[in-house]
This record gives C-alpha cells, sequence and structure tokens, in this order.
C-alpha cells in the first residue's frame, strides 16, 4: 500500500510538474507575443509620427518656396512695371517734342508762306507819290502799258476792294487779295506766290481790267454804278 501510494504520489508531483511547465511556458508565450505586438506598435507608431513630421517637413518646405516664388514674381513684376513706367515716360517725352517740332516746323512753314514776297523790278519817278503796295500798282500799270492818268481811277478802285491789302479775304464768298480775284486761285495763272506776292495779284487785276474794261477808269466807273467790276 505504501508503494502503491508512492508512485501514485511521484506520478502526480511529475504530472503537475508537467502541467506547471506548459502552463508557465503558455503564459511565456503569451507574454512575449504581447511584448512582441507591443514592440512592433511602438515601431509603427514611430514610423507614423516620422512620416507626418516628414509630410510636415515637405509641407512647410513648400509654402516657404511658395512664397518664395511669389515674393520673387512680385519683385520681377515691380521692377517690370517700374521698366515700362520709365519707357512709357520716355516715349512721351519723345513724342512731346516730336509734336513741339512738328508745331514748330508747321508755324515756320505758315510764316514763310504768309510771308510777302518783296517786290524788286523797277519803281519809276512818276509813281513816287505813291507808297507800299500802291507804288508796285503804279510801276505795273505804267509796265501794262497804261498811262499814268489812270492810276487815280486804280487806287480808287482797289481801295474799296482790298484798301490794296493783299491779304484780303472775303471769307463769305472766297475772293482774295488785292483785286479780290473770285476765287483767289484765279492769280495761279500769273503765278504760283498769288497768295503773299503783291506783284502777281496786281499783275492778275491788271489783266483782268484790260480784258473787260479796257482802262482802270473804264473799270472804276462800272464798279461806281454797279457796286462790284
Amino acid at each position: 500500500m505504501s508503494r502503491l501510494w508512492s508512485r501514485f504520489g511521484v506520478r502526480g508531483v511529475a504530472v503537475a510538474l508537467l502541467l506547471g511547465g506548459v502552463g508557465g511556458g503558455y503564459y511565456l508565450g503569451e507574454d512575449r507575443e504581447a511584448q512582441q505586438h507591443s514592440i512592433e506598435a511602438e515601431s509603427a507608431f514611430d514610423a507614423q509620427q516620422a512620416e507626418w513630421d516628414l509630410l510636415r517637413e515637405r509641407h512647410a518646405a513648400h509654402i516657404r518656396a511658395t512664397a518664395a516664388q511669389r515674393a520673387a514674381e512680385a519683385e520681377a513684376a515691380r521692377k517690370a512695371a517700374e521698366v515700362a513706367k520709365a519707357a512709357a515716360e520716355r516715349a512721351k517725352k519723345a513724342e512731346q517734342a516730336a509734336s513741339r517740332k512738328r508745331e514748330r516746323e508747321k508755324q515756320e512753314k505758315e510764316e514763310a508762306e504768309g510771308a510777302t514776297k518783296p517786290y524788286t523790278g523797277p519803281i519809276p519817278a512818276s509813281c513816287n507819290e505813291y507808297s507800299g503796295n500802291r507804288k508796285i500798282g503804279c510801276a505795273l500799270l505804267l509796265d501794262a502799258g497804261f498811262k499814268i492818268a489812270e492810276m487815280p481811277c486804280l487806287d480808287k478802285l482797289w481801295t474799296k476792294e482790298s484798301g490794296w491789302n493783299h491779304k484780303a479775304e472775303n471769307r463769305s464768298s472766297g475772293a482774295y487779295g488785292i483785286p479780290q480775284a473770285l476765287p483767289g486761285s484765279k492769280m495761279g495763272s500769273v503765278g504760283s506766290d498769288w497768295r503773299t506776292s503783291p506783284a502777281t495779284q496786281i499783275k492778275w487785276g491788271l489783266g483782268y481790267v484790260k480784258g473787260r474794261y479796257d482802262t482802270p477808269c473804264g473799270a472804276w466807273e462800272f464798279f461806281q454804278n454797279e457796286g462790284y467790276y
């Protein structure tokens, strides 16, 4: 009986030890697995955190790069605007200078065209009692074959018409010059300087008078009766 109990006792102890070892191994394995999961989870978190940090850094770098690019573009635009403004100012000044030059040249041309062309022909002594355009008229009257006695009639006729002003212009009718040719361009048949040359106007006027009235006194008589010639 004692031996049997001894055998069963030894076996029980062995079984208990075995079960304890198995149980301990199981729990030890579970603990190691739990530790492994914890390490893996921590590693995953660290990796995720590192990835987030990298993304945040990249985003911050992108923002800085974008801000720098925008600042550079703004600076380039400002400089371009300054260059364009300076170019526009130069162009404006150049155009103003060109405009002033054109205006000056136009004025000089008008003054040159409007300047009275001087008479350089001979003036007989019999015409010395007259002056200015009348004196030229007297000289050309004699040169055209009229007698000096015709000069008083011519003087009265053209005094009435224009006051012997070679720039006299009737804007309503278009008559122009000493003889008040209508239109004034008719006098171009004598000379292209008909606007500024008293001599050209007088020559044309004397030809007109001779063709229609024979003499200045004949033209003056007609004028007195009709109010024109």
